[in-house]
This record gives structure tokens, sequence and C-alpha cells, in this order.
């Protein structure tokens, strides 16, 4: 070997070292950089003509375990997905009101229970009768909130479809456009790691929206596929539509066409958790205002529907006429069975016994169909109105099990099920958070580990100082050379 050879080589082992130097560097830095791979540089012997020629850069490599990645973002998805819904339910168990708190559902038929109990004590009383129209009026103000808030949740949730929709939109031509890059730099012999990781990142976000698998392509290009069978980007991006609505009210449904689905490329495609975008937070927004929104309502008109029933029967207030509304009405009209979505937000007190709206307090005590004021001491009209708050009827709707409940213990099972659903919600979002904390500190334990790196950057501090003696060493041979 001769000395021109013997300093090329050692020319080699400089820039090897000082490139290492630089990608040990960089790992060190970015230890904590989300999306960050660690970078390792690919070395070759080098020869020519059959003979050693020094140490090649064949490039850099990102390390990466691709399969502990793609579990983690199914994780992230599914950590989302269970954080939001438990998220919606618990609203409105708050809503609803656990037993004692101020406002809640169950204590607000137990103050109207206790109103008519007193009111019977003192029939003749004014402000007896008075305190069993506000104990009315606070128990159907109380389901009417609880609709507008169902209402609004579903409102929110369809906003944020659209706002997820978009962001989704944008996210996947991005990672196209990244693909694009990182194909131009491959090509032109450049480091692309960088763009990678900017690509890692962006696909994190996309797997926190809907589950998905990546694929890998030639050329360090990307697919991705969500596990529910629908392809996002494979060559060409997919366009994910869908069009919010304004308003949603108790009646409206995506089977009925007034809500929105989503569609892929213009195809209509199903829009449940359980579709090819469910999965994530995505799905779990469908789910809040396809699924348990409605759920809760039906349970709710359920139970305006059994307060109706209870009031408007004859054998309880003689003075009505078959048909008519009783104490309770739907904005005013007697019950239709037939519109009964929505109820829960429509039930008001007959205006016959609100002075208010020209009625007169005396017809709670007196009946509804009364022309004029009776007896003064009679407690009978109360006392059945009492009595047919706290009889057992079974349900004539809702999801309930058949058994026969008082409007007070109706109103308890409303909550008891909202509750039951959040604690299997709670449940749920422990295991998913739980299962993704693990597989993100797995993920991590593959990343950059510092105390390697300094190891490593030793090592490359002596492979620089050796080379750099040869190339003294030859030097001062060379010099040697020439004086002589």
């Amino acid at each position: 070997m001769g000395l021109s050879t013997t300093l090329a080589n050692a020319l080699t082992g400089l820039t090897a070292a000082s490139h290492r130097a630089e990608i040990v560097s960089s790992n060190v830095a970015n230890a904590q950089t989300p999306g960050y791979a660690r970078r390792a540089v690919d070395l070759s012997a080098q020869s020519i003509g059959g003979v050693g020629a020094g140490v090649s850069i064949d490039g850099v490599s990102r390390s990466l375990n691709q399969l502990v990645l793609n579990d983690r973002r199914l994780a992230d998805a599914a950590a989302g997905n269970a954080a939001t819904e438990n998220t919606f339910l618990g609203s409105v168990q708050d809503a609803i009101g656990q037993p004692g708190t101020p406002g809640a559902l169950g204590d607000q038929v137990d103050a109207f229970d206790a109103a008519l109990v007193q009111a019977a004590s003192r029939p003749d009383s004014q402000a007896q009768l008075q305190s069993v129209l506000t104990a009315a009026t606070n128990l159907t103000g109380k389901l009417s909130s609880l609709t507008t808030n169902l209402q609004q949740a579903r409102m929110n949730a369809d906003s944020s479809i659209a706002s997820q929709v978009d962001d989704l939109n944008r996210s996947l031509s991005q990672i196209d456009a990244l693909n694009s890059d990182i194909l131009a730099q491959r090509s032109s012999g450049n480091d692309a790691s960088a763009l990678m990781d900017q690509r890692q990142q962006l696909v994190d976000h996309v797997a926190t929206i809907v589950p998905i698998r990546e694929t890998a392509r030639d050329n360090d290009q990307i697919a991705l596929y969500t596990t529910g069978g629908a392809i996002l980007l494979d060559g060409n991006t997919a366009k994910i539509g869908f069009s919010p609505v304004g308003v949603i009210t108790a009646d409206m449904t995506l089977a009925s066409g007034a809500l929105g689905g989503l569609t892929i490329n213009g195809t209509p495609v199903a829009s449940g958790d359980d579709g090819p975008l469910g999965g994530g937070t995505l799905g779990a927004q469908f789910a809040i205002r396809d699924v348990l929104a409605p759920q809760i309502q039906s349970q709710m008109d359920a139970l305006a529907r059994n307060l109706m029933e209870r009031f408007q029967d004859t054998a309880v207030d003689p003075t009505l006429s078959p048909g008519e509304p009783g104490l309770f009405t739907d904005a005013g009209a007697a019950l239709d069975p037939l519109a009964e979505t929505g109820l829960a937000g429509r039930i008001a007190v007959n205006g016959l016994v609100d002075p208010a709206q020209g009625g007169a307090l005396w017809r709670l005590r007196d009946g509804l169909g009364a022309t004029a004021p009776g007896n003064v001491g009679d407690a009978t009209l109360l006392n059945a109105l009492h009595d047919t708050l706290a009889a057992t009827r079974v349900p004539a709707s809702g999801a309930f099990n058949g058994t026969a409940r008082s409007a007070t213990g109706l109103a308890a099972d409303v909550l008891s099920q909202v509750a039951g659903s959040k604690q299997s919600a709670d449940a749920r979002q422990t295991f998913t958070t739980a299962r993704q904390q693990s597989l993100t500190e797995i993920q991590l334990h593959d990343g950059v580990d510092t105390d390697a790196e300094m190891q490593t950057l030793l090592q490359v501090q002596q492979a620089f100082s050796a080379n750099a003696r040869v190339i003294k060493t030859v030097d001062d041979l060379i010099q040697q050379l020439i004086g002589m």
C-alpha cells in the first residue's frame, strides 16, 4: 500500500467519523422530540480494483420498530375514542344529577310528590297549591333542560366531526406531499430522515382520528389504510366528505337523511363507530350524535310520557274528558304516542292551572275541567294526584325491563342506566389508556438511549483520532522523503 492510498483511506475514515459524530449529536439533541427516530450511519468497506480504499458512507438509516409503532397508533385511537365517549356520559350523568344534589332529576320528582302531600294537608292554602305548580314546573323544566343539553351535545359532535374531517383531509394531503418530497430527496442522494420524521408526526396525528395501519412502499414511500378497510393513501389521497348541519333536534337522524354522513371520494360509507372510519375520536363523535345521545333522549321521552299518562287518566281527574291533556301536556296538547320523540323537551304544565297563562291554582284541587272553585277543604283530587305519581306501572316505552315502577323509580332508572354506561366507559378508558401508555413506553425504550449515544460518540472520537494520527504519520513520512 502506497502513502497516497494510506492517506486516502485515512481521509475516508475522518469523513465517516465526522458524519457519525454529526448523527450522534442529532440523536442526543432530539432524544425527546416527538416523531424523531434514531439515526445511524450505514458504512461499508470500499475497494478499488480489488484493493481496499477506505470506508464508504452508504447513507443514514432510521431505527424504528414499525410493529410497535402500528400498535401504539391503534392504542392512541382506542384511547381517544374511549375518552371522548366517557366525557360525554360523564356530562350527562352530572346534568341528571345524583340523588341529594340540588336540581337533580330524581329530587325534582320527589319535590313534586312532597308538594302534593303538603297541599293535600292544606287544600285551602293558595301557597301550598302554588308550591305544587312550582314543583311541577321545575320538573318539566328539568326534562326540557336535559333535552336541550343532549341536543347541544349532538350539535357539538356534528361540529367536531366536520372539524376532524377537515383536519384529516389536510393531514393526508401533507403526508402525500411529504411522500413526494422524500422521493425527490432520495433520488438526489440526500438524507430524507427529517422529512420522514415530519411524516411520522402527521401519521401519528391521523391515527388519533381514525385507527390506521401504515404499509411501506418502495423508495421510503408509505400507504395508509384504516382498520375498517378504507384506503386513505396509496399513491393517491382519499377525499373524505361530510356536510354538517346548523341545528339538531331530537327527531333528526342519519337514517332519515336529516343528518350528514361520511363519503370517501364521493361514495357514501357507513358512518357509525363500527364503520370504515370508526374506532377513533371521529367514530366517537358519530356514536355520541347518532347512538348515545338518542338512546338517553329516548329514556327521557319515556319518562315524560309516563308522567303525562299518569295525570291524563280520567279515573284520577274525573273532570277531564277522554283525550284531553292532564296536568302535564305536550306543549299544551294531549299525549300523542306516535310523536314521542323529543317529548321530554316539550312537556309542560297545563296552562289551566297556571295563573301566568290565564289559569287558576284552584283547578289543582278541584279538577282541570272544573268551571268554578269547589270545596276548599276537599283534598280528594290532590290525594289522587299523589297516589298516581307513587303508583307502580309498567312504562309504555323506553328501554326498561318491563318492571312496574313509580315515577320516582323510573327517574332513578334513567340515572342508573346512564351511570351504568358511564361505569363501563370508565373501565374501557382505563384499559385503553393503560395499553396506550405501555406501548408508548416500549416505543420510547426503542428510541434514543443517550447513554449509548455517548458511548458511541467516544468510539467515534477514538476512530477520528486514530485516522488523524495516520494522516499525521503519512505527512511526516512525506516531509522526510521531500527532505532527502
